[in-house]
């Protein structure tokens, strides 16, 4: 999202701050703008305003990373005319990198860990108080996450994200997040439902759960009296106004009857789930050490369409993982069709130092990835269309989300199960409004809606300063 930024005064110190990366940290990013605020910062669009520019990274990819090198150097220049200019690198990219960010950008001020940041705005003051440069990495001393959550930092919108755990506590060969993000850490339950109130007392409508493997949570507190993802749908069950409630993102070896009855029964759940299988091929899944077989990921997909035979599914996928043979492959296009999944991002395999994987000889040519990437892209999106015809006759609901780019005057956005629909426009008509609609056709891409009623709303929205974002880097994948 993207705002006209309020001009600055002049005895006010201001900050740029750049996002990269996935949902967590955007909503990390989200905490660290309400903090900066707190202490009297004001947020500019360009660094050039800036009296200290951010960046908040990610290290999933090299490409990632190597994007926020390029535009570090385009700073060198002005921190050579504005020795007073505070540079820093937050998140992943700096656990990952630590030190060594110092020696490859000597212009960066600090380097800071993605359980460090609740005290950015105290490195910053130690690097204006002439400390020379700051670096804060693996373990904090508390928890990332406050109680009470201050909701200044978030723009004024229908869609909101809620961290209920961080971390991750598997150790997949190719995955850099154990190592730069710690390992679980669950928040109370009491914390969450009150930030899922508070913000849904702003307008909120849809909420989104976050963390490396949403499923987990709840593992790593004491076992007395050990809240759960099940017990969580059910708190929030309660909340009138909350119409819509998603999960990002779940682990199959976390998947249990207790949270599938939970997602069954809950009146917000929205049946569209991601649950990456990453290969179809089994050996290929001991390399990548997932902890699940094709066989167990199936009885764990049984056990979610037993209690919601309508569930649509999201998969991520690794194409050309070290090893991977072309029947390795072709697993993972029958494994596609098996399931059904409705969307899928596909990711060509790229070795991260500091994994396991990072050890095997990175085998599979480039250009094999890439035919492998594109033609799994098209398997899915002859899936997927495959899919919607066959709803038209069907009632349902869905949440209002933007103007349809290929339908003037509709609003488009996805029934309860994820599939993309769009509706005529009426007077009244808004971002984040629920609607209950027939589905009276499917134009070859994207079903059309007809209300049933009048759309239900939730409370105004809270009209905060909405701050300037990045948009993220894209995934490679399909998106229907």
């Amino acid at each position: 999202m993207s705002t006209t930024i309020p001009q600055i005064r002049s005895d006010a110190r201001s900050f740029q701050l750049r996002v990269f990366g996935c949902q967590m940290n955007f909503y990390d990013g989200e905490l660290m703008r309400a903090s900066l605020m707190a202490r009297g910062y004001t947020e500019v669009a360009s660094s050039d305003q800036a009296d200290v520019v951010l960046f908040h990274t990610c290290s999933v990819r090299e490409g990632a990373e190597e994007r926020v090198h390029g535009l570090l150097g385009e700073l060198r220049r002005a921190k050579r005319e504005r020795p007073d200019l505070v540079i820093g690198v937050i998140g992943c990219m700096a656990d990952r990198e630590g030190r060594e960010l110092f020696d490859r950008e000597p212009h960066v001020d600090i380097v800071c860990g993605s359980r460090h940041f609740p005290q950015l705005d105290s490195f910053i003051d130690r690097v204006m108080g002439g400390e020379e440069r700051v670096c804060e990495l693996g373990e904090a001393h508390s928890a990332v996450d406050l109680p009470v959550r201050d909701l200044s930092g978030r723009p004024a919108h229908w869609s909101a994200h809620v961290a209920v755990m961080r971390g991750c506590d598997l150790n997949c060969t190719y995955c850099i997040v154990p190592s730069v993000r710690g390992r679980v850490e669950s928040r109370p339950l009491v914390e969450i439902v009150d930030e899922v109130k508070r913000l849904v007392d702003q307008g909120v409508t849809e909420v989104h759960l976050l963390g490396q493997t949403v499923d987990s949570y709840g593992r790593d507190l004491p076992s007395g009296e050990r809240p759960s993802l099940a017990r969580l749908l059910d708190e929030l069950a309660a909340i009138d106004d909350l119409m819509r409630l998603r999960m990002i993102t779940l682990h199959p070896s976390y998947i249990d009857a207790d949270l599938a009855n939970a997602m069954a029964r809950s009146p917000q759940f929205m049946r569209f789930l991601p649950v990456p299988l990453q290969a179809g091929s089994d050996r290929v899944l001991k390399l990548m050490k997932r902890g699940y077989n094709t066989s167990l990921y199936r009885k764990r997909i049984d056990l979610l369409r037993d209690r919601m035979p309508d569930l649509e599914l999201i998969s991520d996928w690794i194409v050309g993982f070290p090893g991977e043979t072309s029947e390795d492959y072709l697993e993972s296009e029958r494994m596609l069709c098996e399931i059904g999944f409705l969307q899928s991002y596909v990711f060509q395999y790229s070795p991260r130092p500091g994994t396991r994987a990072y050890e095997i000889q990175d085998n599979v040519p480039a250009e094999i990835k890439k035919e492998r990437n594109n033609r799994l892209l098209a398997l899915q999106r002859k899936v997927a269309y495959a899919k919607s015809p066959g709803l038209v006759g069907q009632t349902t609901s869905t949440m209002l989300e933007q103007g349809a780019k290929r339908h003037g005057g509709h609003w488009s956005g996805r029934t309860t199960t994820g599939h993309p629909v769009v509706v005529p426009d009426q007077p009244g008509y808004d971002a984040g409004m629920q609607l209950a609609i027939e589905l009276v056709e499917h134009d070859g891409r994207s079903l059309i809606g007809k209300a049933l009623g009048e759309p239900r709303r939730g409370q105004p929205h809270t009209r905060i300063a909405p701050p300037e974002t990045v948009v993220p880097e894209a995934p490679t994948g399909f998106t229907v």
